[in-house]
């Protein structure tokens, strides 16, 4: 068990008045524990609280998972004919309210409810949410090692580009380039888009050949040793057009008037605010159909987003991705997203590869 993040977790949990709360996001367990097993339709739980005023903790596990003996103070075993309620029903104060997470399933949650676990139960995700978001020194220096895999990547990626060739034929080969660069799989599922296919965000690689001229969006990432990195760029093929050149320019200038004003204390919604002016400015506001970002960690898209209606403030350990995008149906899709930490004395882009228009010789 970390100590350190069960206690950011446990004062929290104090905040929203709940001193007990069960864990059973897999990603959150590993984050708290360092153990990590995909259960499927299995139980894992971590229950959390606190005895004098240090973090307790007790891991269910079924007997098919990996051992979990160490990962926390007390480790529960069950196997696939016992019914794990009970053994949480051991565990929980039953007078005091019990703070639960949104991966927490109905089957589980229920019974627990009926049978009395805590004196009520409440959604205590933020809990979690909010320690994960801060990422102290070692989670940075993944996040930034997991980046410059991507900017490698991109730079395959963009070799790969060819007359001819097919979207998926480069998404399927991108897995290969990554763990030769060291990472250990896809942070999510690569999007490729050739010409008007990049008009939708998030278009699944297909049969699509490449033509003379096409436009090509990579939208990819990779994990390096459980953290993800996040990437878009956009390439022309031929000398552009002056419709392509002015959209494209937009985006760029978008996606830097935003990281140019990540700093402590800014509110998210000014991040979205200010690449949105500029995209709105240039006439074409409602072809920027998303928020701006998303938190970026453990999990590609993590809780906290860059959008207009988060008004809470950035805070230095924070990484979340700047992405402005416009979207033309039939016509034409350019995004340009990199990834920020932010830093006591404002921020960092972990992303090196160029915002340059560059032209591939296709």
């Amino acid at each position: 068990m970390n100590k350190q993040r069960a206690s950011k977790v446990l004062a929290n949990l104090r905040e929203l008045g709940l001193g007990q709360a069960i864990v059973t996001d897999p990603l959150s367990i590993w984050y708290l524990t360092g153990y990590y097993t995909e259960p499927y339709e299995r139980f894992l739980a971590l229950y959390l609280t606190e005895e004098g005023g240090v973090p307790r903790s007790t891991l269910f596990c079924n007997r098919l998972f990996p051992d979990a003996t160490g990962a926390a103070d007390e480790v529960v075993t069950f196997d696939d004919t016992d019914d794990p309620v009970p053994l949480v029903l051991a565990a929980t104060d039953h007078a005091e309210p019990l703070g639960v997470d949104k991966d927490l399933a109905a089957r589980w949650l229920l019974p627990l409810m009926e049978a009395g676990a805590g004196a009520s139960v409440r959604l205590a995700s933020v809990a979690v949410d909010r320690a994960r978001s801060i990422k102290d020194d070692a989670e940075q220096e993944l996040m930034r090692e997991a980046s410059r895999i991507n900017d490698r990547a991109m730079a395959w990626l963009a070799d790969q580009v060819r007359v001819g060739v097919t979207e998926r034929s480069i998404a399927e080969g991108l897995l290969g380039e990554y763990r030769s660069l060291g990472a250990e799989d896809h942070s999510f599922s690569p999007i490729v888009s050739f010409g008007a296919n990049a008009a939708d965000p998030h278009h699944e690689p297909d049969g699509t050949r490449l033509e003379k001229g096409d436009m090509v969006l990579f939208d990819v990432g990779c994990k390096y040793r459980a953290y993800c990195s996040d990437m878009t760029r956009t390439f022309f093929t031929a000398a552009p057009t002056a419709h392509q050149v002015e959209v494209y320019d937009t985006v760029r200038r978008a996606n830097e008037a935003a990281e140019a004003l990540i700093a402590p204390g800014v509110e998210f919604a000014d991040l979205d605010l200010a690449a949105r002016r500029v995209i709105e400015d240039a006439g074409y506001g409602r072809y920027f159909t998303h928020r701006l970002g998303h938190q970026i960690g453990l999990s590609d898209h993590e809780p906290g987003d860059v959008s207009s209606t988060h008004h809470e403030p950035v805070l230095p350990g924070m990484c979340f991705s700047i992405e402005p995008g416009i979207y033309i149906p039939g016509d034409i899709g350019v995004r340009i997203e990199d990834l920020a930490i932010v830093r006591e004395d404002g921020h960092e882009i972990l992303n090196a590869y160029t915002h340059e228009p560059t032209t591939l010789d296709a």
